[in-house]
């Protein structure tokens, strides 16, 4: 009876179509191990950001940096919408997009640099009697980020490579992505602008050194900015 039983359930044919219907596909699907190790090396190479949380740390403090590196994460959001809305779809077919933003973002980083390398002794020991404020600190963080082009495509590139097969919701998954990146920014920068904001004192106490610490990072920016503007997006 059994013998029959079994040579009866292999002759009936299996419907895969079925099998694969009764198994749910997970709505967020990503390989999350690969986009942490990758995210993190990513996060921690020096670059605008950076020199920029790095800078407002020594110069007015912990909280200075920290307020920077926040408002860079808020940029990165930003960036999180754009791409999850198609805008790095379109900077990559679209040439006088990308030029016309890759120039606004190299503006800001050269008035930036420009600022930085203009800084005088008495300027500083002013800027350090009346601080700028968190408002002030955020938005420059943000502009900073958001004003690059290259993040837009970058996003745009980074985070599809990490979006699993049986993802049935790309674009959601997406969005998670870049959140995560953006949580993980501050996650790294913030401690960088705290171990540079216990410096603070140690260079406010020095103008002299301060004030080269400052006309360095302001040739880094204006490096940066002519980097930018010299840019394509095959260089992204």
């Amino acid at each position: 009876m059994s013998v029959r039983l079994a040579a009866l359930c292999r002759s009936v044919p299996v419907n895969s179509n079925v099998r694969h219907q009764n198994t749910p596909h997970p709505m967020i699907d990503a390989h999350w191990l690969l986009f942490f190790l990758a995210s993190v090396v990513v996060i921690a190479t020096p670059g605008q950001d950076m020199i920029l949380v790095m800078s407002k740390s020594l110069a007015h403090g912990v909280k200075a940096g920290v307020t920077t590196a926040a408002g860079v994460s808020v940029g990165l959001v930003g960036h999180t919408l754009l791409a999850t809305l198609g805008l790095g779809a379109l900077l990559r077919t679209s040439e006088w997009l990308f030029t016309a933003l890759k120039f606004v973002g190299a503006a800001y980083l050269l008035y930036l640099g420009i600022q930085l390398l203009l800084t005088r002794a008495a300027q500083l020991q002013t800027a350090t009697a009346s601080p700028q404020s968190p408002m002030r600190l955020f938005v420059t963080g943000a502009v900073s980020n958001i004003s690059n082009p290259k993040i837009a495509v970058f996003y745009f590139a980074f985070l599809p490579q990490f979006i699993g097969s049986g993802a049935t919701h790309p674009t959601l998954t997406i969005f998670v992505l870049g959140v995560l990146f953006a949580a993980l920014t501050f996650l790294i920068k913030g401690p960088v602008a705290f171990f540079a904001g216990r410096l603070s004192s140690w260079f406010q106490a020095r103008p002299a050194a301060l004030v080269w610490l400052y006309r360095c990072s302001g040739l880094v920016m204006v490096g940066l900015a002519v980097r930018l503007a010299l840019s394509r997006r095959a260089d992204a």
